[in-house]
């Protein structure tokens, strides 16, 4: 079952400057267009935090 915080999706970057970019890109896009990275990552909308702790 999914709760409103899990984590569902992230990228690495090599660094901050990377990410900061990457984040301003994202919030750009469609709100379809974000659903899709996520599912094409993580088809099952698996809880990601536990892999990454």
């Amino acid at each position: 079952m999914q709760h409103e915080n899990d984590l569902v999706g992230y990228e690495l970057v090599d660094d901050m400057a990377s990410a900061i970019l990457r984040e301003k890109q994202i919030k750009e896009w469609k709100r379809q267009w974000k659903l899709e990275l996520i599912k094409k990552l993580n088809p099952y909308w698996n809880d990601l935090y536990p892999s990454i702790i």
